[in-house]
């Protein structure tokens, strides 16, 4: 058993698909924050966490940095320094929401829209509970991305990777 689930964490075809989808989880939760650099600060502002002066410059760096992460997760460049960063924001994203949580403070997260919705207390609450889930699933997947880069030579050219890539298997055939 403990052999099989080795086998199907080594899959290079689910490495491939977990970083495209982690990528593109980043890049699309990325351009609404930088499109409206304002809203996402007073986000941030909300969880009420970090000094004012801090706000607004976490505001403008942090948007780009899980655009260029994102970005170079699915490009397949920086791959291992990719889903380190990741792995680290993902582990301050849950920290921060479990902290809120812990304190019984609602927020809304402000990770894919940074309009406020005007939710209830209980209804953030409620959904910072499946942001806390939906962020621990993602940093399972910055672990198998990580945990690949580790297994796998460095290669000078991404595209190097998808030639050595094995054919995946038929639907009937395993």
């Amino acid at each position: 058993m403990r052999a099989a689930v080795a086998r199907w964490f080594d899959n290079a075809w689910l490495t491939l698909a977990v970083e495209v989808a982690l990528g593109a989880i980043f890049v699309v939760a990325a351009i609404p924050k930088i499109a409206d650099p304002p809203a996402f600060a007073h986000m941030i502002y909300n969880y009420r966490m970090l000094p004012g002066a801090a706000v607004n410059g976490l505001a403008l760096w942090l948007p780009w940095v899980e655009l260029l992460t994102g970005a170079a997760l699915i490009a397949g460049v920086w791959r291992r320094a990719s889903a380190a960063i990741v792995a680290a924001l993902l582990v301050l994203f849950i920290a921060a929401i479990a902290f809120n949580l812990g304190r019984g403070h609602a927020v809304d997260c402000g990770c894919f829209d940074v309009r406020s919705v005007g939710k209830s207390r209980e209804a953030l609450l409620r959904d910072m509970w499946w942001v806390l889930a939906r962020d621990v699933g993602m940093l399972l997947m910055a672990a198998i991305s990580l945990a690949a880069s580790f297994r796998e030579p460095r290669r000078r050219w991404p595209l190097a990777r998808m030639r050595k890539l094995p054919a995946p298997a038929s639907p009937g055939t395993a």
